[in-house]
């Protein structure tokens, strides 16, 4: 019984493993932008989330305090109705910006006013 080691088929081609590399390259040239996109998404869709959470805290401490419209506020007048536990507390963006109060009757702005380098732009309404 003769037995035939032939050693050149115990390997990949080089050929074979650039296919490999190309096909790798190009999952990677599609996941990212999705990813990158995905994460915009999100930090814009977080920024909505605390616009609206302020926007509600504004309305109802105007119905409570009996104000009118364009009356100011201040984030330790809105921060008990913001409902986050029991004093509650102002929300930071997901960039770690900080919200302005605004006056009773005009809608909260997103500090982040750029859409560039990663940041997000939000609009209430």
């Amino acid at each position: 019984m003769k037995i035939n080691k032939n050693l050149r088929n115990a390997g990949f081609t080089l050929v074979e493993i650039m296919i490999v590399v190309a096909i790798i390259g190009l999952l990677a040239a599609i996941a990212i932008p999705n990813f990158v996109k995905a994460r915009q998404t999100a930090q814009t869709n977080a920024c909505i989330n605390n616009l609206r959470i302020i926007d509600a805290a504004v309305n109802q401490y105007a119905l409570e305090a009996k104000v009118s419209t364009g009356a100011a506020t201040s984030t330790t007048l809105l921060a008990p109705y913001m409902g986050r536990g029991t004093t509650g507390s102002w929300p930071t963006g997901p960039l770690g910006e900080t919200y302005i109060a605004p006056a009773v009757g005009t809608p909260p702005v997103c500090p982040v006013v750029t859409a560039t380098n990663g940041t997000h732009y939000a609009v209430l309404f």
